[in-house]
C-alpha cells in the first residue's frame, strides 16, 4: 500500500492555521489588556503555565485515575498489543508505554502523554465486546494518530489562554467582593480605577469565551486530521467509519448514569460519551459523527487505487 502517496488536507491545514492565527491575536490583546489596566501580565502568564504544566505532565495519570482504566499485559490482552505494537510501526512511532483497558460497556477509546515516548491508549471493555478486528483497527489508529501529531502538547498549550483568562476572572470576581473595584475608596481616581477594573473584567470574559470558541474548534480539525492519518496508517478509512457509526449507535443505547462514568474523559474520547444540543455543539471538541464518516467514505472513493 502506498500510504506516503495519498494527497494532503491543504483545506484542512489551512484551517487549522487560521485558527492558530487567531488564537495568538487573542494572547496578544489579553496580554495587552492586562497592560493597559496596570497589572503585571508576566505574573499572570507564569501562574497560567505552572497550571498548564501540571496538566501537561499529569495528564495521563489522572485520566486513567478518573476513568478507572487499568494497565493491562500483553499476555492479558495479546490481540489489544499486537494491533497497537502493529499499527505503531507502520506509523513511525514507539508503542505507546502504557496500554489500559476501562471496565465499562460504553464503546470508546482514548489516548493521552505529552509525546510519543510518554503515550497512553486506553480502550473500554465495550469497545472489545462491540467492534470486529477491522473496526478495532480503524479506532486504535485514530488514536495513535493523536500521538503522532503530538495533539495532547498542542491543545494543552493552545488552552494556556483559557486557563490565564480563567485564573483572571476568578481573581477579579473575589476583589470586587472585596472591594477591589474601588470600595471603599471613593476619593482621588477612586472611580477612574473602578471603571478600569470593569474594563479589564469585561474584557477578560469575552477573551474566555472567544478563546473557548477557538479552542473548540481547533480540537474539532485535530479529530478530523487523526480521522485521515489514522485512515493512512490502517490502509482502510471505511473500517474507521463503520467503527464510528457502531460506537455512535451503541453510546445512544448506553444509560446516562453509566456515561457519567467516564465524563472526565469526554474530550479524549474518539466520540464523546455525552453529547450536548445544538447550541453545545458550537463548544463540543469532536465534529458531528456524520461528518466524519462521509469524509473517509470520501476518502476511500478518492484513494481507492492507492488503499487497495
Amino acid at each position: 500500500m502506498q500510504r506516503n502517496s495519498i494527497r494532503k488536507d491543504h483545506q484542512l491545514t489551512v484551517r487549522m492555521l487560521i485558527i492558530g492565527l487567531m488564537l495568538i491575536m487573542a494572547y496578544l490583546a489579553l496580554f495587552g489588556l492586562l497592560l493597559i489596566s496596570g497589572m503585571n501580565p508576566i505574573f499572570v502568564f507564569v501562574i497560567g503555565i505552572g497550571m498548564v504544566l501540571f496538566q501537561y505532565f499529569m495528564s495521563d495519570k489522572l485520566v486513567l485515575k478518573t476513568t478507572g482504566a487499568k494497565p493491562v499485559t500483553k499476555e492479558e490482552q495479546p490481540k489489544l498489543h499486537e494491533i497497537i505494537e502493529r499499527l505503531s510501526k507502520i506509523g513511525g512511532i514507539p508503542k505507546p508505554r502504557t496500554i489500559a483497558v476501562m471496565d465499562t460497556e460504553a464503546p470508546n477509546a482514548f489516548a493521552t502523554g505529552r509525546s510519543p515516548k510518554h503515550a497512553t491508549v486506553a480502550v473500554t471493555q465495550g469497545l472489545l465486546n462491540k467492534l470486529n478486528d477491522e473496526e478495532l483497527e480503524g479506532v486504535i489508529g485514530h488514536e495513535l494518530a493523536h500521538i503522532k501529531n503530538r495533539d495532547m502538547m498542542v491543545m494543552t498549550w493552545a488552552s494556556l489562554i483559557v486557563v490565564v483568562a480563567g485564573f483572571l476572572m476568578q481573581m477579579l470576581f473575589w476583589m470586587s467582593l472585596f472591594g477591589g473595584f474601588g470600595g471603599h475608596r471613593r476619593q482621588g481616581n477612586g472611580g477612574q480605577t473602578m471603571a478600569m477594573m470593569m474594563v479589564l473584567y469585561i474584557g477578560v470574559i469575552i477573551i474566555y469565551f472567544i478563546s473557548q470558541l477557538l479552542i473548540s474548534t481547533l480540537s474539532r480539525y485535530r479529530e478530523l486530521a487523526a480521522d485521515r492519518e489514522g485512515a493512512i496508517i490502517t490502509g482502510s478509512p471505511t473500517n474507521l467509519a463503520s467503527a464510528l457509526k457502531k460506537i455512535s449507535g451503541q453510546i445512544a443505547q448506553i444509560p446516562e448514569k453509566d456515561l457519567r462514568r467516564v465524563e472526565h474523559a469526554n474530550a479524549f474520547f474518539i466520540i464523546p460519551a455525552l453529547q450536548g444540543n445544538t447550541i453545545a455543539s458550537l463548544m463540543s471538541s469532536h465534529p458531528p459523527t456524520e461528518m466524519r464518516v462521509a469524509r473517509l467514505i470520501e476518502m476511500q472513493r478518492q484513494n481507492w487505487h492507492l488503499l487497495r
